[in-house]
Parts: C-alpha cells; structure tokens; sequence
C-alpha cells in the first residue's frame, strides 16, 4: 500500500511553561546570551518528548524537535530560527545599532547590497498596513536583541547541539527518523558586520562555525535542514528591485555557502528549506520560483523543503511540473500543503490534492508533506495542533489516491 511520509518545516508552539521558563532566563553580561539551568535543561527535555509524541498523534512520520531548543519569550515569535544562532557563536557583540535601526541601503547595477528590514520593498508599499497594529499584519517579537559581527565568528553550542541531539534522540522511537533545524551561513551573515573586511569573509565565517552544528546533527543519525529564506527573502530586502540577473549572481554566493557547509556530509540526511519569510504580510514583492529554481536546486541536498499552501505560491506547483528535467532524479520533494499565514484550517481534500499535484511529478515516495513554514509563534498553538491533523489526514487521503 502506498504511504506519505509527512513532517513539519520546524517551529511549533511552545508549552506555556517553556514560554515563562525562556522569559525569566537572565542575560550574560554580553546583553544577549540567555543563561541555561540544569532544571530549565530538564523541562526542555520533557517538552520534547512530548511534542515529538503530539506530532505523533496526528500522523506526522518524521516529526522534529518542535525548535524547543531554541529559545522564545512570547507567544508570538517570526525569528528564533534565526536568534538562536547568537547564543551559539562567539565574536558577536550589541553595538546600539542592528538590521531594524540602521540607516537604508541602496544597491545599484552589479552591486547588489541588503538594506534594512524596515526597508523592504513589501513594507515601504505598504507602509500604512505595516505600522497599523490593527490590520492583521504581524512581524512577531524576538527572545534577544540582535548583535553585530564584531569579532571572529566561532561556534561555541556545542553544549546546546548535544542537548537538541540527545533530547530528540530520546525521544523517537525504534526505526523513527527525526530531523533538527540549523540556520544557513547566507541566513546567519545578515547580521552587520563590522570586523570582516569583506561580505564574502563574513559568509565564509559562518560556514566554518556552522559545519560543526551541521555534522552533529548528521553524526547523530538525525535529518539536518537548514534553513535559508534568504535564497528568496533576500529579494525583496534589496532596494530598488535589482535585475534578475544581478539577483542570481548574489544568490550564488549563498548556496556555495551551503554547500562549502555541508561538504563531506550524508546529501540524503541533508533537507533544504526555503521560504519567502513567514511574517504576516502582503508579500507582494516576493520573488517568483520561475526565477531561482535552477539556483536554489544547486543546494547539494537530498530533500527540498518549500512553500507551496499560500495563496502567494501555491500556484508555482505548476513550475516544478514544467521543469522537471531540472530535478534530480533523488531529490525528495518536500511541499508545505498547511500554511502558517492563515488561521484558516485546511480540508484534508486540499491536502490531499496539493499532495497528489506533486506526487505524480517525481512519485509518491519522493514527496514528504509539510507545512509551508514553522507553526511555532506563527498561529494560535489550537490552531497549529488541528493544521497538523489536517496534514496527516490529507496525506492518508492522497496515499489513497495515487
């Protein structure tokens, strides 16, 4: 009988008490790393085992730590994908000034450069949506402020990554395949940078501190997805729009990052995840898939995680449909059919059909089901738990199907 594999993109809801217990944590004297506590490490654990069995629950095959090694302070939270990497690095500093508050930037023909977040495309178009607490427009809230590269970058989770391996580990059943999240070295590099003399330094920095996060993972018989919005998201951070051409030259960059990161490493525990950013917005300025595709299928990985349930993308099934000779013939496709952008719950007919429209592209074995982007501090945790029964749900239906 046919099956389909399901899993999550990462992040889902916290307990309350994991809430309370992040937002009492005291702060280094650096400002930003969060002080750890053999209790706070114990409940970490027991909330692991616990998401890992909820997911369980509802028909996920290959669930994930639910990100509870990462640390968030608020019910609502876009960034501890990204945040958690400052805990778990040295050479990083608070400055006063980070992505949010620094003067815009403005790139040119041939020298593409990011701006501020306030800057993006998207949020200048509609500035008034954005500043309107009312609209339903949302950017959440980060755990930790954001420091500056001030310092030679080198990792220092080691202690964190053993802790995030062994808990989820412990937490799986026989024969059960788990996965962990990791940022990417694009995604990481976007902090400023004031002590490498270049952009590329500064990449390459990020790719020697996090290849050891990386080979933990894998060395633990765990999934690594790594995750890197910036491969799309970094678009509509680039102001005035750049050509395309200029775009992928950039982009280039970022996935020899990746793959510079990864090298050596299992390709088929290696998961892809790519996304147009999950905060709460119009998105209009998004790049389209059409356009990065060959790009980002230069990432050496054995899996590809992407959005593919919101309204914004979800048509772009069809470009995975018209370029099929560009997919590797073992790349596993990993599409969100569950979307974090909407409080609506997903009929598991949809799901189902979102499932099967790329199932008979590459197969039904080579097709995990997924949510668009982490659940975690993007819906309602009631919300988030009935999205995954939806998506387990769905799947059964699809496997039906095909």
């Amino acid at each position: 009988m046919t099956t389909i594999e399901t899993t999550t993109a990462g992040s889902l809801p916290r307990t309350q008490a994991l809430i309370e217990a992040n937002a009492a944590r005291g702060f280094e004297d650096d400002g930003f790393t969060l002080r750890t506590t053999p209790e706070f490490e114990e409940l970490v654990a027991e909330a692991v085992r616990d998401v890992v069995e909820r997911q369980r629950e509802r028909g996920i095959t290959q669930p994930g730590d639910g990100e509870f090694g990462k640390a968030m302070s608020n019910a609502v939270d876009y960034g501890a994908w990204w945040t958690y990497s400052f805990q778990r690095n040295s050479g990083l500093s608070l400055t006063g000034e980070d992505i949010f508050s620094q003067e815009p930037v403005r790139s040119a023909p041939g020298d593409v450069r990011l701006t501020t977040f306030p800057d993006r495309r998207d949020w200048t178009l509609f500035a008034e949506a954005y500043r309107d607490p009312e609209s339903g427009i949302s950017v959440g809230k980060n755990t930790t402020a954001f420091p500056a590269t001030t310092g030679p970058i080198a990792y220092t989770g080691q202690e964190a990554i053993a802790a995030d391996t062994r808990n989820l580990r412990a937490a799986l059943q026989p024969g059960e395949r788990g996965f962990l999240t990791a940022i990417a070295p694009g995604s990481a590099a976007r902090i400023s940078n004031r002590f490498y003399g270049t952009e590329q330094e500064h990449i390459d920095a990020w790719v020697a501190a996090l290849r050891e996060e990386y080979r933990a993972v894998t060395d633990a018989g765990l999934i690594l997805q790594i995750d890197d919005p910036s491969l799309a998201e970094n678009w509509d951070q680039i102001n005035p729009e750049p050509s395309i051409e200029d775009y992928l030259a950039f982009t280039q960059i970022r996935v020899d990052a990746i793959n510079a990161a990864i090298e050596g490493l299992p390709r088929e525990q290696i998961r892809l995840h790519l996304c147009w950013g999950s905060w709460h917005g119009p998105h209009s300025t998004d790049i389209e898939l059409k356009h990065i595709l060959r790009t980002v299928l230069g990432v050496q990985a054995g899996q590809v995680s992407f959005e593919a349930a919101n309204v914004r993308h979800e048509h772009e099934w069809t470009v995975w449909d018209e370029h099929r000779e560009l997919i590797p013939d073992d790349l596993v496709l990993v599409p969100g059919v569950v979307g974090h952008s909407t409080n609506l719950i997903e009929h598991p007919d949809l799901v189902a059909e979102r499932i099967t429209r790329y199932a008979r592209i590459v197969g039904p074995e080579r097709v995990i089901a997924s949510t668009d982007c982490g659940l975690g501090g993007r819906v309602h945790p009631q919300i988030a738990w009935a999205k995954l029964e939806a998506l387990g749900e769905g799947a059964r239906r699809a496997a039906q199907r095909v």
